[in-house]
Formats: C-alpha cells, sequence, structure tokens
C-alpha cells in the first residue's frame, strides 16, 4: 500500500508536467483571452493605480519587486507555520496524537524491500552527501566567478544546518520509542534534519535552475522535481521510524523559510549594488 501510494504520486507530477508540456499553447491562448475580456479590462481600467502598484511587486526587475514579494511570502508563511508546529509539540496538542497514530500504522507496515529502498532516498539528504554535493557546486561557482550564488549556497545550508541543530536543542524532543527498531540515532529529533537539508539543497537547486532556464516547462519540471525529492526524502524518515510527522513538517517549514530569507537576501544585495553601479 505505501508503495503503491508513492507510484502514484509521482505518476500524478508526471503526468502534471507532460499535461501542461502539451497544453502550453492552449494554456497561453486561454490567459490571453481572459486578459482582453470586456470585464477584465473595464476591472483593470477601473483599478489602475492598486494594479500599477501590484505590477511593480511583482516584476522581476524592480528592486522591490518579485523575488522580494515572493520571498517575504513565502518567509511569513513557513514560519508561521513552524510556529504553529513548534507549539503543537510543546503543548502537547492533537497534532501530538496524529505523530504517535501515524508512525505506528508506519512501523506495523514496514516491509524488507522498502526498509531498503527507504534507507536509500534517506541518504539523499545525509550530510556527507548534502557537503559533498556543496563543495562540488562551490567549486563551480569559484571557477565561473559567480561570488552572489557562492555567497547564497554559503549562507543557505551550511548556516541552515547549524540553525538545525540549535533548534534541535532547544526543543529537546526525543525521537520515537521503539522495541524493534528499524534505523537507530541518538540525537534529538525536532525538526528533521533531513527534511530541512533536503529543503534548502534542492530548494536551491530549484532556484538557480529556474534562473538558469528560460523554457518555463523546465522552470515547471525543476520545482516539481525538487518538491518531489523532499516528500520523498521526509516520508522516508517517517517510514523509518526516526521522526514523526511534526518533525518533517517542521524542517521543511524551517526549511523553506531560511531558504527564502537567503536568496532574498542575496538578490536584495546584488540589485542595490548593480542600482549604485
Amino acid at each position: 500500500m505505501i508503495l503503491r501510494g508513492i507510484l502514484v504520486m509521482i505518476a500524478a507530477l508526471a503526468w502534471l508536467w507532460r499535461w501542461l508540456v502539451r497544453h502550453e499553447a492552449d494554456v497561453r491562448r486561454r490567459w490571453a483571452a481572459l486578459a482582453a475580456h470586456r470585464r477584465v479590462a473595464a476591472f483593470r481600467a477601473r483599478f489602475a493605480p492598486q494594479i500599477a502598484f501590484l505590477q511593480a511587486r511583482l516584476s522581476p526587475a524592480g528592486f522591490l519587486g518579485l523575488d522580494l514579494t515572493i520571498g517575504a511570502i513565502i518567509l511569513i508563511g513557513a514560519g508561521w507555520i513552524f510556529g504553529g508546529i513548534a507549539e503543537d509539540v510543546v503543548t502537547g496538542d492533537p497534532l501530538t496524537v496524529v505523530d504517535r497514530d501515524i508512525a505506528v500504522w508506519l512501523h506495523r507496515h514496514a516491509t524488507p524491500a522498502l526498509t531498503e529502498a527507504m534507507k536509500l532516498i534517506s541518504l539523499l539528504a545525509w550530510w556527507p552527501v548534502v557537503t559533498g554535493i556543496c563543495l562540488f557546486m562551490a567549486l563551480c561557482f569559484v571557477r565561473k566567478r559567480s561570488r552572489y550564488r557562492l555567497l547564497a549556497l554559503m549562507l543557505t545550508i551550511p548556516v541552515g544546518m547549524l540553525l538545525n541543530v540549535m533548534l534541535k536543542y532547544s526543543f529537546h524532543r526525543s525521537r520515537p520509542p521503539w522495541d524493534d527498531p528499524l534505523l537507530v540515532i541518538g540525537s534529538f529529533s525536532f525538526p528533521s534534519g533531513h527534511a530541512m537539508s533536503a529543503t534548502l539543497l534542492y530548494g536551491l537547486l530549484a532556484a538557480f535552475g529556474v534562473r538558469e532556464v528560460q523554457a518555463w516547462r523546465w522552470r515547471v519540471l525543476a520545482v516539481l522535481a525538487a518538491g518531489l525529492l523532499v516528500v520523498l526524502i521526509g516520508f522516508s524518515r517517517l517510514y523509518l521510524g526516526v521522526h514523526y510527522l511534526s518533525d518533517v513538517l517542521a524542517g521543511i517549514a524551517a526549511g523553506s523559510a531560511w531558504l527564502a530569507l537567503c536568496l532574498t537576501a542575496v538578490g536584495t544585495l546584488r540589485r542595490h549594488r548593480d542600482i549604485i553601479r
């Protein structure tokens, strides 16, 4: 059942991407028709000043434009989600009951083959793997003299993982206890380090990919692939019984907030220096 659900999710994302690619022209045509509709045109004329303000906030070229807007939205939203989860964990709200129920159900339905597969998936966010990928990226950025990307990389992942360690020691949450554990880890549980590092690393790679390519289909693919990896890695930690659901969700939320903060800060710094020049 678990494996079937994973395969269905992957198939659904693949179908979504292929549908968007095949119907790209139709989607653009429908959007243009909607924008040219009489009522839409009248609405745009009536609220022209307000729309102009929003367009300035959503302009990629503006100093306070699209990047800062999206970054602020993600930072505030992810921070709010992390705060809500952390409050539930500290106060023992119903979320912790759901944590235990899901953990017990997954542990009962574990199979040797799927356990090995989940261990392999979990390795994608293991610290030596993450460190190796970061070092390779850093060397590439040094060779290309891409200092802002190098700065974003150094702020996002090394500092982000240090933040994760600080959060773990702040909350002191023990990992799920099992008589027959699938995997034994001695550190604290909240928030999940694997989920947070996966969000930081693959989210950063997706952000770089979106910046690098022009075709929107490949941008969508980069975002979907990164999202799928984060979900699979987070689920692998749940399945292996080393984290609760709230640990994984908090790790993704904290990673998203820190990633948004770092990318927004570096992007704003770059545009500020370009304006000064």
